[in-house]
């Protein structure tokens, strides 16, 4: 079984690559919807993140307010520190844990935030980076998720660049066309790897 990471930034269509290979039938696991599970109300790092940053970091229903947490971790570098040494090893648990649990040919893991140092732990083959231009990632943040332009360039300014990405990267997939055009890239990949028929 390969085993596949993609890494990209905010905006740049992770999470469109990410639905195309699941509906080609290939396993699929988002690191962000592995941290929502581990800071579910009673998990561990949910009882860690209360208690490192009290009860305003939970809602009206306990459970955790990601925007209010964004926001604190965005404006405070030590606040991010702090999230980062809860969250990491649990997220990556549960990363290992889904890994074992796949049966396709090929698992594909979305990294936000891809670090060589993840190749070895997860037993990484390759890494393909999805990535957009600065314009076209802010123009996606503000129309389709409705960020302000300020918010949206502070949030791409805190991010690796595109070169960054793409230097830890085995192979760069850029997406600032049509999703057609994302497709066609990642059916050239799948069909290098083996992974479908040509």
């Amino acid at each position: 079984m390969k085993i596949i990471a993609i890494a990209g930034g905010i905006g740049a269509g992770k999470s469109a690559a990410t639905d195309y290979l699941a509906d080609r039938g290939f396993a699929v696991i988002d690191a962000d919807d592995v941290a929502h599970a581990v800071t579910q109300p009673g998990e561990p790092a949910w009882a860690a993140m209360r208690d490192a940053f009290g009860d305003a970091v939970l809602g009206p229903d306990q459970t955790l307010d990601r925007a209010f947490v964004a926001d604190v971790v965005f404006h405070d570098p030590s606040a991010l520190k702090r999230l980062n040494l809860i969250t990491h090893g649990r997220i990556g648990e549960g990363i290992l844990t889904r890994i074992g649990g796949a049966s396709s040919r090929a698992v594909f893991i979305a990294l936000p935030l891809y670090r060589p140092e993840h190749r070895a732990i997860f037993q990484i083959d390759e890494v393909w980076a999805v990535l957009a231009s600065p314009d076209v990632a802010l123009s996606r943040l503000v129309e389709h998720r409705q960020f302000s332009r300020t918010d949206a360039r502070a949030r791409l300014a805190s991010q690796d660049t595109n070169d960054q990405r793409a230097s830890i990267a085995d192979h760069v997939l850029w997406n600032n066309g049509t999703f057609d055009e994302l497709y066609a890239q990642l059916d050239g990949q799948l069909l290098r790897c083996g992974l479908i028929d040509g």
